[in-house]
């Protein structure tokens, strides 16, 4: 069995993986073909806000909420549309990215930096609701 690190996982994931930018991200706020969703833990979301227009899925929950045959689908989750993930930093998001891509969806990238990042540069959030 190889021992590997979550460092070496995120570092592999991102090998396949296109990272926008948080300004690519603000610029792709209000797209019709574009889904942000917010990967980190509720309290999280609670305790700092949300990009305005993201969905919420806990990164523990991605699996169920993205299975359109789970019973805990979440129908904002749409294989033909692009969607950009982002946790705090960006590691979470990257391990999210290639379990989407290993279940069939395409179209998938991250926001390079994560929320952190964005709060330091652009700083527009919205309360989680």
């Amino acid at each position: 069995m190889n021992d590997i690190t979550v460092k070496e996982m995120v570092k592999s994931a991102k090998k396949n993986l296109e990272e926008l930018s948080i300004n690519d991200v603000k610029n792709k706020l209000n797209s019709e073909n574009t889904i942000i969703i917010d990967l980190r833990d509720t309290a999280e979301c609670i305790e700092n806000g949300i990009i305005p227009g993201s969905n919420h899925v806990s990164r523990g929950r991605l699996e169920f909420s993205a299975d359109p045959k789970c019973e805990h689908y979440k129908d904002f989750f749409d294989k033909e549309k692009d969607i950009i993930l982002y946790c705090h930093t960006g590691s979470r998001s990257a391990l999210a990215s290639a379990t989407l891509k290993y279940m069939g969806y395409k179209k998938i990238s991250h926001m390079k930096g994560g929320f952190k990042l964005w709060m330091e540069k652009i700083g527009i959030i919205v309360d989680y609701k």
